[in-house]
């Protein structure tokens, strides 16, 4: 694993390291009030060896998504070096973080008339509101009434129980519809891909990502060519906040509300946790990623209310979770067996993601112990690999492989209890100016062009994302490079290399070359392959009339008559001027 530079949160005043201790004692929960009302920051706390005792000694301390080598990291306050001295651990403060400017207040419930003006509401320089999100749903289906359907799927807690400023959870389902299309019912016609976004609250980068995703497939719907073969084929379902009361916490703790409020990870459900303080260390409510009850109360949970991390007082407890779970029911049938190694169905369809952030990984289950296997870990290993690929070069494995086990979450539970591919995207980098929970808005044109290859991908694979009871090409036979590559402007060809090793035979006639190139006007494009004997293969020409953008394509060429071992290389010329892009990454599979 690489050090990045640490830079998790939001811009840091301070960096330090201080030694916290090493004593053997037994483990303590996370302090439910700051040590010290004269520093109230929050600090980011290296574990070190941390990975061994992350079931136990770590259990209820708030684990950031990152992980160097055996090292872990902990987000808390001044007094959490005392409890982690307690718990047994040693540990040095990594980083001192400043706290989230202030920012005029924002509406706080759900808006009684969804307005534009509602529909305009940030925080955090560019953030958009829970009302906002739902403006924007609502927008949509008016804008594109033949693609776009608007479902209230159930209440946040606040409203579940007639507290003020509770909301409802709404989805949006996106495709070309036909008659049948886009029914709360399990035996669709056409393959369906579920989104879901910001269930732990702060986490602000995700619900981003899910507003461009609904207006990427809208806008484009009849001009971008990738755009309409999806809605054309697919039933896209989004839930762009599944934490509703908790997102609205977080924009009030960012403009001038309850100190603290802007690292609330969890729901808003106090009935368990009244008193614990809100801030960095802990706080109210209850972890709907640990709520799930795909092995409840296991490793990486905790039972301390105010923990970041508490799995609540029973499984499936909280009303999201269940508004959540009915959802998935509703649009996924069940294929799979019950027994954490028995396989779904080699020809289920489908496929769902939870978008989380941060420290650009893709995860797949199980989460509750990664020295159990799913029985379709080949193929979930395998969509988790080129994903990953396509993002740039991504981890990519279980949660406990690269990062720490978690038990009750959503991915492991909708994989349980109805077989569909589930993962887990934990976006954006764990380093630099654009790392963290609270990312510069500015971040968010990277973060989406890494993550919209993905979405595309997971798409076009819900239809068969199992293989059918096909057998997949041999790894070793394929290959992607995830380098960018500039493409200049009506200038020479670049090219994009990849090594081939340890194949027999001949490649297929149907091998195939996927391609992922961000260009403001693909029609300028040539796009060849070239054999490690040095035939060319053309995979695209020049269009001058294509004015379209990108190229996300998986072409099918005739190799049979090459060897498969040796170097294979991308060409990508732009033939015309005005327009620039840049080869972002491609996948060769012989």
């Amino acid at each position: 694993m690489r050090r990045k530079t640490t830079f998790w949160l939001v811009a840091a005043a301070t960096t330090a390291a201080l030694a916290v201790g090493t004593g053997y004692g037994a483990a303590a929960p996370p302090p439910d009030n700051p040590a010290s009302a004269q520093d109230e920051r929050p600090y980011v706390y290296r574990v070190h060896d941390g990975s061994h005792a992350a079931d136990s000694k770590l259990a209820g301390f708030d684990l950031i998504e990152d992980r160097e080598g055996d090292d872990l990291f902990v987000l808390g306050d001044a007094g959490t070096a005392e409890d982690l001295r307690a718990a047994g651990l040693a540990a040095t403060v990594e980083q001192r973080l400043s706290p989230a400017p202030w920012g005029p207040p924002k509406r706080s419930g759900q808006a009684p008339r969804l307005t534009a003006k509602v529909a305009e509401e940030t925080y955090y320089g560019g953030y958009r509101t829970v009302n906002a999100q739902y403006a924007h749903l609502d927008q949509v289906a008016s804008d594109h009434s033949g693609l776009a359907t608007v479902f209230d799927v159930g209440d946040s807690w606040r409203k579940a129980t007639g507290r003020p400023n509770g909301y409802d959870l709404k989805a949006i389902c996106i495709t070309k519809k036909q008659s049948g299309d886009c029914r709360l019912s399990p035996d669709s016609s056409k393959p369906r891909f579920l989104v879901q976004a910001q269930v732990h609250a702060r986490e602000l980068s995700t619900g981003e990502m899910a507003y461009r995703w609904i207006d990427y497939l809208t806008d484009g719907y009849g001009t971008d060519p990738t755009a309409t073969e999806i809605l054309d084929n697919r039933e896209i379902w989004v839930v762009p906040i599944g934490n509703p009361d908790g997102v609205d916490m977080v924009q009030q703790g960012f403009t001038g509300g309850p100190s603290g409020q802007q690292w609330h990870r969890k729901n808003a459900n106090h009935s368990h946790s009244s008193g614990c303080s809100e801030g960095s260390y802990g706080g109210e409510g209850i972890d709907l990623n640990r709520n799930n009850g795909s092995h409840w109360g296991g490793a990486g949970t905790s039972s301390n209310p105010c923990s970041k991390v508490y799995k609540g007082p029973s499984a499936d407890s909280e009303t999201e979770t269940q508004a959540l779970h009915a959802l998935y029911r509703d649009l996924f049938p069940d294929t799979r067996p019950a027994g954490d190694n028995a396989p779904a169905d080699s020809d289920t369809q489908g496929m769902f993601v939870t978008l989380h952030s941060y420290s650009n990984m893709v995860l797949f289950p199980w989460g509750f112990n990664s020295s159990i296997d799913t029985g379709n870990d080949a193929a979930l290993r395998t969509m988790a690999k080129d994903m990953a690929n396509l993002a740039g070069g991504w981890q990519y494995g279980q949660p406990g492989e690269i990062l720490y086990n978690a038990s009750g979450s959503h991915d492991d539970w909708a994989y349980d209890d109805l077989g569909v591919p589930s993962f887990t995207w934990e976006v954006g980098p764990s380093g630099g100016t654009c790392g963290g929970f609270h990312p510069s808005y500015s971040c968010q044109d990277t973060f989406w062009n890494q993550v919209k290859p993905m979405l595309v991908y997971a798409a076009e694979h819900a239809e068969n994302p199992y293989g059918g009871g096909t057998t997949p090409p041999p790894s070793e036979c394929s290959a992607t490079n995830g380098t960018n590559v500039a493409i200049p402007d009506n200038g020479p060809a670049v090219t994009s290399s990849i090594e081939i090793s340890g194949c027999t035979g001949n490649a297929s006639d149907a091998s195939t070359v996927e391609v992922h190139v961000e260009h403001t006007w693909r029609g300028d494009l040539v796009v060849d392959l070239i054999a490690p004997d040095g035939t060319v293969y053309a995979l695209k020409s020049a269009s001058g009339g294509d004015s379209a953008d990108d190229i996300h394509e998986t072409y099918t060429a005739d190799l049979s008559g090459e060897a498969p071992n040796g170097t294979w290389s991308l060409r990508v010329q732009d033939t015309a001027r005005y327009d620039t892009g840049t080869l972002d990454t491609w996948t060769l599979s012989l």
